[in-house]
């Protein structure tokens, strides 16, 4: 009897350990795939692109300038009290898991923690707000008046910049930041002690979980319900992903980061843009 119920225990046991490993190795080849995806479908390159609009357009510095000096002095102080007292107790930590490349690994660490309360305290001195006006004024000097005057009140000359007709926001800000994204980018923290590997895994989970945010306002405008906004996202899993990952990328560099997220929203409405010429959200 004893024999016979080892018998079938050890033969439960191997059976949990081969449905283990395939789906282990189910959902290695998917997230290969679709980081492979996230490559290739190019989106990665609207961040860049919204350094370069930025840069070649100085009057969207009206928009953005009242508040930039405040959330650039708080990144610039989080970020250094962040490496004065956070930094060497995490390399002693890391040094049990990353051995000669525990320093990188914790600078890593500590810039993933020092964006995350950075993006916390901005949120409270209305980023979203001011995220949603950059949004919106590129949107305007793109040429989509009617679906920027959705959601906002637009001065009458057509003659000014889509900088200059900016109006009061018929809607409330979006949190592009949600808490259940925030749960999991804490959670997904730890990657990064595994080098290389772990803060690429990181950067790439939290993009695709933060990328369809950038496109908050632009849901908001179109008037898209839940499901219509979760069917739209599905169906650009990857474009998504790339996105976010760039985006993280370029908001978790020390000191500039903030500005960034300002570039970045500058993208994803380039994006946007480009959606809306090809027709393909209606």
């Amino acid at each position: 009897m004893s024999t016979t119920t080892s018998s079938s225990t050890s033969d439960a046991l191997k059976s949990h350990a081969k449905a283990a490993a395939h789906n282990a190795e189910e959902v290695v080849v998917e997230t290969g795939n679709l980081v492979t995806d996230a490559v290739m479908s190019g989106c990665w390159r609207f961040p860049l692109q919204g350094i370069v609009y930025l840069v070649s357009r100085p009057a969207l510095f009206k928009v953005i300038g009242p508040s930039l000096w405040k959330f650039a002095l708080i990144s610039a102080g989080v970020t250094i009290a962040m490496f004065v007292f956070t930094y060497l107790p995490q390399v002693a930590i890391c040094t049990l898991f990353s051995g000669p490349l525990s320093p990188l690994v914790a600078a890593a660490l500590v810039l993933g923690e020092s964006y995350l309360i950075v993006n916390f305290f901005a949120r409270s001195m209305f980023l979203s707000t001011v995220q949603d006006d950059v949004f919106d004024a590129v949107l305007l000097q793109e040429g989509h008046e009617s679906l920027v005057s959705k959601g906002r009140e637009l001065t009458s000359s057509s003659s000014r910049s889509g900088f200059e007709r900016l109006g009061k926001s018929l809607t409330s800000s979006l949190d592009r930041f949600s808490s259940d994204n925030i749960i999991k980018y804490i959670i997904s923290l730890p990657l990064n002690a595994i080098p290389l590997v772990g803060t690429i895994s990181f950067i790439f989970y939290n993009g695709m979980r933060t990328g369809p945010s950038a496109h908050a306002r632009y849901f908001q405008l179109k008037g898209f319900d839940k499901n219509r906004r979760a069917t739209f996202v599905d169906r650009r899993k990857a474009a998504y992903t790339a996105f976010g990952s760039a985006a993280l990328v370029l908001n978790m560099i020390p000191f500039v980061g903030i500005l960034f997220s300002f570039t970045s929203t500058v993208g994803a409405a380039l994006w946007a843009s480009q959606l809306e010429k090809k027709g393909v959200a209606e």
